[in-house]
């Protein structure tokens, strides 16, 4: 099986859709969603964490939040710093990341990074699951 990662699953706030959980189509309760997720920029809609309170993202002056001159604001670190704790991911290194080497080289490391070792199916963030298996 192949990894499909596509440059608009990379939200805003540097999270990639693909490993969520809601992408996956689960809540954290490990229940089926009725619809799942598409990720942010597919949905065009607020982010639940960052863009429905940052104006320059609602406002589409900025695509990634490492372009803002508060990068890392307030409400990325907390949710960063979440991220780094419960599930060994950073969104502010991964935003750093594709601000110094591209985002068709972030992707590729993400490939690798997140690829099931069994199926190469793609692993979730949030429990660590491969949903192909």
């Amino acid at each position: 099986m192949s990894v499909s990662f596509n440059q608009k699953l990379i939200a805003p706030c540097g999270m990639n859709c693909r490993i969520c959980i809601g992408y996956f189509g689960y809540t954290m309760g490990d229940k089926k969603r009725k619809i799942p997720c598409i990720g942010c920029r597919l949905e065009d809609k607020k982010c639940a964490f960052i863009k429905k309170k940052c104006k320059k993202l609602s406002n589409e002056e900025i695509k990634f939040c490492f372009e803002c001159e508060v990068f890392p604001c307030e409400n990325l670190k907390k949710l960063d710093g979440r991220y780094r704790t419960k599930y060994k991911m950073s969104m502010i290194e991964n935003l750093e990341y594709i601000k110094k080497n591209g985002i068709g080289k972030f992707i590729e490391n993400e490939v690798e990074r997140w690829k099931c070792p069994k199926c190469g199916g793609v692993i979730c963030v949030h429990n660590g699951k491969c949903y192909t298996c």
